[in-house]
């Protein structure tokens, strides 16, 4: 389901769906989370529809301290809330927006 992860573990392959009228009932078969899904993306800060469903990057790290972007993801932004984020989107369309944090040679370190 293009968009949809799991709020638990962050699964969006495994994922088990079944319409009810205007409301989707899933189900993660990785954790076994299981939740609504308004047809109509919604703001979780204003509550507002004015939603705009823009490409964000998935970055790896690949070669010593080399980024790759090896993938997009949709993420649905707010017109009032996110209008920082939707400006630098559209600024530098058609580039993906860039994940808030980008895996560093640190996080490995801090792993060990």
């Amino acid at each position: 389901m293009i968009g949809t992860e799991c709020p638990s573990c962050g699964e969006s392959d495994r994922l088990q769906g079944d319409r009810d009228g205007e409301v989707i009932h899933l189900r993660c078969e990785s954790c076994g989370e299981a939740w609504d899904r308004e047809p109509v993306p919604t703001c979780k800060q204003c509550g507002g529809t004015d939603m705009q469903a823009v490409p964000k990057a998935i970055v790896e790290k690949s070669r010593g301290t080399q980024l790759s972007v090896v993938g997009t993801r949709t993420v649905h932004l707010c017109s009032v809330c996110d209008a920082e984020t939707l400006e630098t989107y559209h600024r530098n369309r058609p580039n993906p927006l860039m994940p808030d944090e980008l895996p560093t040679i640190n996080a490995e370190r801090d792993d060990r």
